[in-house]
């Protein structure tokens, strides 16, 4: 690789609702075998519909994101660091859980299995689980990381 300084930018992609990781992939492969300027991909869990591309300017976006499927357009203008920052920032998993949630176990002996919270640990970030398809109610401990929310609960009932 060449040791000079890019002045890069960040670009917004409109994309096909739910095809954002797809786009991605996509334009990583074409960045890769046409050796285009793009020097980072961002898809957001939180934000649908949009990928966003670093890159030098809007011709080099405009060539990786073209012939692409689900890709609708570039997004007129450059977008500000300050914009991109909010969907970069991880926030812990246990803030975004509440007692109620329907979550997936994504790791561990029950993987695979869905449960329903009974309990928040925030200060050891564990929940204490019910798992909805055994055949008795058993409750388990896990760390949040463990678990994916499937469905927001209605909070206590």
């Amino acid at each position: 690789m060449e040791n000079r300084k890019f002045s890069s930018a960040i670009f917004a992609v409109r994309t096909t609702a739910g095809q954002e990781k797809n786009v991605a992939n996509l334009v990583a492969a074409k960045v890769r075998t046409n050796s285009l300027a793009i020097n980072a991909i961002l898809v957001p869990e939180t934000l649908k519909g949009y990928v966003f591309l670093e890159a030098e300017g809007p011709h080099v976006v405009d060539e990786a994101i073209g012939g692409i499927k689900h890709v609708r357009s570039r997004v007129p203008g450059i977008v500000g660091l300050s914009e991109v920052e909010r969907y970069i920032v991880a926030k812990p998993i246990i803030e975004e859980l509440d007692v109620g949630d329907i979550v997936e176990v994504v790791g561990g002996p029950f993987k695979g299995m869905r449960a329903k919270i009974t309990r928040v640990d925030q200060t050891k970030e564990e929940v204490v689980l019910e798992l909805l398809e055994a055949t008795f109610t058993l409750p388990i401990t896990v760390h949040a990381d463990y678990v994916k929310v499937v469905e927001k609960g209605k909070g206590v009932e």
